[in-house]
């Protein structure tokens, strides 16, 4: 009695909620490039914590009202419900700008997922009652690792697809949604033995993170160098006053039929605080890398309050009219919002 009292008290909350977390703090340590911070990684848990609260009562209303069986509604309406209330937050990350990589996304959807698994395996733990450890087992290692990796997936195909059509909505949300609403009512369907399910979770699964996160950081290794030299060379021409004569200086003429002086004198001075703190974006992401940690400057929080001072002058036709040069990119928005925060 005495032991799987024991059982019961330790060994069982631990098959059920480790390793979901030992799979985000994986995670977190395979970025190379560190920039999801342990504080960001809280509150995607955090996020998807209250997500399982909510939709824990909600479907404790549908299945009174719903004239279905408990299983069938596992398989086919929780998967939706569930995958739309984890998703909710890593969309809002993705179109507030504060994702800036694939990689990101991925960590912030499994982290979303690992805090809904969470408060699933703690309801369970209270509801079931149950010291077969095969149960906590294929609850921790399978069923919370596919809350992880669902999300995940979703945040890695909306990430994606949010780059490419960045003025669509929810175009690039639907394919991830639905391909993470299927893979999750194929795994509640149990086609084969749980066993083998949650086996097959924990081989494809890592696989499939590690390819993610070497296609990401190669595209950010590129990204880096190409934006980098670009806006190097573009802010020291400016800098140097040379620029009238460039493909800058020209653009900048043609607008002073559009715009009095003075606003083209405040869009140069844009254009030249943006480039300053794109260069300086990018080189505290390249000592990430090489894991060097850059003191926060307080010169940073000065020119962005005269970045914001500029961008009223200019407005938003003004500050459009410097598209081409400001490279705004979901990219280049994040590193100016991830150099902020250290402001």
């Amino acid at each position: 009695m005495n032991a799987e009292y024991s059982f019961s008290l330790v060994v069982q909350p631990a098959l059920g909620l480790i390793p979901v977390l030992l799979f985000v703090t994986g995670l977190v340590f395979l970025d190379s490039f560190k920039l999801v911070t342990p504080r960001a990684t809280i509150g995607a848990i955090l996020a998807g914590c209250t997500a399982a609260l909510v939709l824990l009562l909600i479907h404790t209303y549908l299945i009174n009202v719903l004239p279905i069986s408990e299983t069938s509604f596992k398989r086919y309406i929780a998967p939706v419900t569930e995958e739309i209330g984890k998703a909710l937050f890593v969309f809002y990350l993705i179109r507030a700008q504060k994702v800036g990589f694939m990689v990101d996304a991925a960590i912030f959807g499994f982290a979303v997922g690992a805090g809904f698994a969470l408060v699933e395996n703690i309801y369970y733990l209270w509801a079931l009652a149950e010291s077969n450890p095969l149960i906590w087992i294929i609850r921790g290692f399978g069923t919370a690792v596919m809350h992880g990796g669902t999300t995940a997936i979703f945040a890695f195909v909306t990430k994606t697809l949010s780059d490419r059509y960045s003025s669509r909505v929810l175009l690039p949300v639907i394919p991830g949604l639905i391909l993470a609403v299927v893979i999750h009512s194929v795994f509640n369907h149990f086609l084969i033995s749980p066993v083998y399910m949650t086996v097959m979770t924990l081989v494809v699964l890592p696989v499939l993170f590690i390819v993610i996160f070497n296609k990401s950081e190669e595209a950010t290794r590129n990204w880096l160098g190409y934006g980098l030299d670009k806006d190097v060379e573009l802010l020291r021409l400016i800098v140097a006053g040379n620029v009238s004569e460039t493909r800058v200086g020209r653009y900048l003429k043609t607008l002073q039929e559009k715009f009095p002086g003075l606003i083209v004198a405040d869009m140069l001075n844009y254009l030249r605080v943006y480039l300053e703190l794109s260069v300086r974006a990018k080189g505290i992401l390249i000592m990430h890398e090489t894991g060097y940690r850059v003191p926060v400057d307080p010169e940073i929080k000065e020119r962005f309050q005269e970045l914001r001072f500029l961008e009223q002058s200019i407005g938003k036709t003004g500050k459009r009219a410097l598209y081409p040069f400001l490279n705004l990119s979901s990219r280049d928005l994040w590193q100016l919002h991830m150099i902020n925060k250290k402001s």
